[in-house]
């Protein structure tokens, strides 16, 4: 994985943890927790903080066993593995899958909760990543074919004069998009001003998450041809009649048809 922003640096644990992190007390009861885990539709644990400062985390596992009226603290897990807001996303990613763990609590040098960075959250950062690298390698790529010069501007766009040049989506994916979105995190579109027609190259996800947002434009790395030339991507678009964005297809793989149910299975058997 090679996550980089805008600049091109490594980019960090900061730019994708969750900063609005749920808290639960040392003091509070076993049962507190459980009733809060069982209330959740997405959390099954919690930091442990006393103000801010990070003393543990407990999960429904910690629960189990546990008496109702115990206090957390007895119960908590206090050997913790934590990130540091400046630690790169790719080094988050490695303790992640190598500890097994689905969250890692995000400390600032005094120990203090500032954030905290999910699988999830990894994953996102390495989706659809526009990047000044990807932008200059499509524009090269359209001048040695079409033997002109380009130019670039950063500039915001109007999400409904798009034309996509992708036909379909991914539903997990979406959400990835809204949630960065929701959260300041959205990298800039790619977009072909084809003498004044504008061609979506890079953003399909983003695009259709802000349009769900009510978000009316977006910002983006625009390459300029000033003179119409036959595009590729124009003629895939007209090939699969994708004219606006109500043209791409959302898929959701879980109903996919090659995607099962166990509860499916065993009807089949029977």
């Amino acid at each position: 994985m090679n996550a980089v922003d805008g600049t091109g640096t490594k980019a960090q644990v900061e730019e994708y943890m969750t900063r609005d992190v749920v808290t639960v007390s040392p003091d509070a009861t076993v049962r507190d927790v459980a009733v809060r885990i069982a209330e959740s539709e997405e959390h099954s644990g919690f930091p442990v903080c006393d103000r801010r400062r990070v003393e543990g985390f407990i999960s429904a596992r910690d629960l189990l066993l546990a008496e109702d009226g115990e206090p957390i603290f007895k119960v908590m897990t206090t050997d913790l593995i934590v990130a540091h807001p400046e630690m790169k996303v790719t080094d988050a990613a490695r303790v992640i899958l190598r500890s097994g763990i689905q969250k890692l609590p995000v400390v600032d040098d005094a120990g203090n909760l500032v954030g905290i960075i999910s699988n999830a959250d990894v994953i996102r950062s390495q989706i659809e990543r526009a990047t000044p690298e990807k932008v200059g390698k499509l524009m090269r790529t359209l001048e040695n074919i079409h033997s002109i010069e380009l130019r670039e501007e950063r500039r915001t766009v109007p999400l409904h004069g798009l034309i996509p040049t992708q036909g379909r989506v991914y539903a997990d994916e979406l959400e990835g998009r809204r949630y960065e979105l929701e959260h300041g995190l959205a990298e800039p579109l790619v977009v072909i001003d084809n003498g004044g027609t504008l061609f979506l190259a890079d953003g399909h996800h983003r695009v259709l998450a802000a349009d769900r947002l009510n978000i009316d434009e977006m910002d983006a790395y625009v390459i300029v041809i000033d003179h119409p030339i036959d595009l590729g991507m124009a003629r895939t678009a007209a090939k699969e009649d994708l004219e606006t964005l109500d043209d791409i297809d959302i898929v959701d793989y879980a109903r996919h048809p090659l995607v099962e149910t166990t509860k499916r299975l065993q009807s089949d058997e029977g």
